[in-house]
């Protein structure tokens, strides 16, 4: 009897660590993990009050597992550095595709010229400020409600977007619903089991879906878009000096986004005239031959040389309008081995293809620095050793280089400009 509890307790522990494609898989499971790991019934947080978090906040209780103290580089699913990790000069050490969240505590000066005076890119400016109050995480100084929206700025937390009981799933014929089939395991990565009728999986992310939002919210907010279709690779948290990190985005994205950000990105009646405000995007962002034939073409600046079959970069990913899953599948590569760039009917641009989901080292979460005209100069990064900085903008080589993933300055040209060019090479629209 006592060896048969042993073993029960041993099989339990590798539900919750078991490996997956050589990565930690996450004990959510796709779905609710083990209660004691956030809710204590004895011990919880005293200002955690009827939740019974182990922690003061949503937020704070999830960096428990989601940040370490000590990490020496990305980490499987650690999404935060500890600003004891990341001192002056030093940049974050997570690489998922939606950023590290310490950029948010990473603030920048510098002098552009003799003739300008200092300028400033704030660390609250890099990224969604979640409230986490344990990592010293605080509410966006500016911005009061989500921009284009309503959602309270102070009320911001890792749940706001990401239900962390996993009750939205994905069941064979593709539908996502809140309750139905068991969920058999996560629905994120190459490697995720596809379900059979009767079974579900995990959405993308555990982001929300329709009619979400979390309880400690009052007041309507709740979602009115579910989780796109996506697939990350397995090995996701890592470094692209070498190899890049291709998540393959499906569709729905940027309509996701939306459940905050609810008027970004439409268009507007001026009498008979319709006005585009911003950006297209999600399915009204339709690449189209001319636009896809220069994402394909360009290389960096000056060489337009490219071929469709290698023209994927990862710094201005793009939707592929499709939800088929095992056609994503196949796509979510960390080795280069898929590397096919847009087609002209149905990839798309989305909110992702020009920002991080969680923060990056530039003002607005931007992949790349929107502020400067140049994001190589003179073959580095950085200016750290001169008296003005009009393209590194306080960040050291290290830092900005960091920013791009690992990625080496020669990958890019002498003196490579924005890359909106990778879309809209010569001219801007």
């Amino acid at each position: 009897m006592h060896a048969t509890k042993l073993i029960l307790i041993a099989v339990a522990l590798l539900t919750i660590t078991g490996t997956m494609g050589g990565e930690v898989c996450a004990f959510h499971g796709g779905g609710v993990g083990p209660c004691e790991a956030c809710h204590s019934i004895h011990s919880a947080s005293p200002s955690a009050a009827s939740s019974l978090l182990k922690a003061s906040d949503p937020s704070s209780t999830c960096l428990h597992c989601h940040e370490r103290v000590g990490d020496i580089g990305p980490t499987k699913f650690h999404v935060s550095t500890s600003a004891s990790d990341m001192p002056p000069g030093f940049p974050p050490k997570q690489l998922t595709p939606g950023g590290d969240f310490g950029w948010l505590k990473k603030t920048y000066s510098w002098i552009p010229s003799a003739s300008q005076t200092q300028e400033y890119s704030y660390g609250d400016r890099h990224g969604h400020n979640i409230t986490a109050n344990d990592y010293y995480y605080y509410a966006d100084i500016t911005n009061a409600s989500a921009p284009q929206g309503t959602y309270p700025g102070a009320s911001l937390t890792c749940i706001s977007c990401h239900d962390p009981h996993g009750g939205y799933r994905r069941d064979s014929a593709g539908a996502v619903s809140a309750t139905g089939q068991a969920v058999i395991g996560p629905g994120s990565f190459a490697s995720s089991p596809e379900p059979l009728p009767g079974q579900a999986v995990g959405v993308y992310r555990l982001l929300g879906g329709r009619n979400y939002q979390p309880k400690y919210l009052s007041g309507n907010y709740a979602f009115v878009n579910d989780p796109p279709a996506a697939v990350a690779p397995d090995n996701y948290n890592r470094s692209e000096s070498a190899t890049q990190t291709r998540v393959a985005y499906g569709t729905g994205m940027s309509e996701w986004c939306r459940n905050c950000h609810i008027t970004m990105h439409t268009t507007l009646r001026a009498g008979a005239t319709t006005i585009q405000e911003t950006h297209p995007i999600g399915s009204s962002g339709r690449l189209g031959s001319t636009i896809a034939g220069n994402y394909s073409m360009y290389i960096k600046t000056g060489l337009l040389t490219g071929s469709a079959a290698s023209s994927f970069l990862s710094l201005v990913p793009f939707e592929e309008g499709t939800a088929d899953y095992a056609t994503l599948k196949s796509h979510a590569k960390s080795d280069d081995s898929y590397l096919l760039g847009p087609d002209a009917v149905s990839s798309q641009v989305m909110c992702l293809t020009c920002h991080r989901a969680h923060a990056s080292a530039w003002d607005k979460a931007t992949r790349w620095n929107a502020r400067s005209d140049y994001l190589v100069n003179n073959g580095f990064f950085s200016q750290e050793s001169q008296q003005y900085q009009p393209y590194g903008q306080g960040r050291t080589e290290a830092e900005a280089q960091q920013a791009y993933y690992g990625m080496q300055a020669a990958r890019f040209a002498l003196n490579q400009d924005t890359l909106c060019h990778k879309c809209h090479p010569g001219s801007l629209p």
